[in-house]
């Protein structure tokens, strides 16, 4: 399958790339600077130089393509998540680009198409289970907003007798991940917060897992479907794992009625209760998560930054 990356060169699409090629598909791959274009040739994929804000340019990218797998995204770093202003690039690429994506695909007949979007669209559930008939709670958070809104890209393209195939990632975590390195860093030095109990379920799923999905995920039938490990935790448990793993101080807490003024925009979803169930994508593919939950998976990231430490 000639198979289109459009985010090659983030945490998830340079793995997604590397399944890719594994599986024997023909792959072409944005890239951001000649670093990545020499590192994709000698790889064996063909770079790509696309605006993804201008559409001759995606077409120009995406045709001839049987697939294209839209992974771009531009998440706030954890000291700026509080910021409505710095989820704007995040949302104009969920939105604007993947509907110029979208009609990049129609235009050259693109039979497939993969959206990357989130499981914190979903409402709070409490201890339940989340599958993909779950309802979603975005309109008063402008980022979910923006995600779930995205997905339509995909939408599009299944109503036009292609396979548009949506999945709402968990909470990626890894060893390279500038997201768990801060929040490794933060822990270290007490700068993390708990508020209240802090007792609501939080999905996560390790960007190992999530890029096997992503290549799994191109033989799905189109639709909806959730990525997550198999164990999700309380998010108290989540925070404590990694300061067990990397042995950071005692956590700070903090009465919950104080989160809106220090967490901003963020205390639209950062209490929100999501046990992510992702049997249906396990079910259609035979995908399953090798890392099964954080409780194994901080472990191994902190075992990763240790040896790199010593290098």
């Amino acid at each position: 399958m000639r198979v289109v990356v459009i985010g090659g060169t983030g945490i998830l699409g340079r793995r997604v790339v590397r399944r890719l090629l594994d599986a024997g598909h023909d792959v072409a791959a944005t890239a951001r600077d000649d670093a990545s274009r020499v590192a994709f040739r000698d790889a064996g994929v063909r770079p790509l130089e696309m605006d993804v804000y201008d559409r001759a340019s995606i077409i120009e990218g995406v045709r001839g393509s049987d697939a294209v797998v839209r992974l771009t995204t531009e998440t706030p770093t954890l000291a700026h998540m509080r910021r409505p202003a710095a989820w704007v690039e995040t949302g104009r690429l969920r939105t604007e680009s993947a509907s110029l994506i979208a009609d990049a695909c129609l235009v050259c007949d693109v039979g497939a198409y993969l959206h990357e979007s989130i499981s914190l669209v979903y409402a709070d559930h409490g201890d339940e289970w989340i599958d993909e008939t779950s309802p979603v709670d975005v309109q008063r958070v402008a980022p979910l907003h923006d995600a779930w809104s995205g997905e339509a890209a995909a939408e599009r393209i299944t109503a036009a007798g292609g396979r548009g195939v949506v999945l709402r990632f968990a909470g990626f975590y890894s060893e390279d991940s500038t997201q768990s390195i801060a929040l490794a860093t933060a822990l270290q030095h007490r700068r993390v917060t708990l508020f209240g109990r802090a007792r609501n379920y939080h999905s996560s799923i390790h960007v190992d897992d999530a890029a096997t999905a992503a290549a799994a995920a191109l033989t799905a039938p189109a639709g909806v479907y959730n990525v997550a490990d198999l164990e999700p935790v309380r998010y108290v448990e989540l925070i404590a794992l990694l300061a067990v793993a990397i042995e950071a101080p005692p956590l700070r807490r903090l009465p919950k009625l104080m989160a809106p003024s220090l967490l901003g925009v963020a205390a639209g979803f950062a209490f929100r209760s999501l046990r992510v169930s992702s049997r249906k994508l396990r079910e259609a593919t035979g995908w399953s998560p090798t890392v099964q939950s954080v409780r194994q998976g901080w472990e191994l990231v902190a075992q990763q930054w240790a040896l790199e430490s010593q290098r």
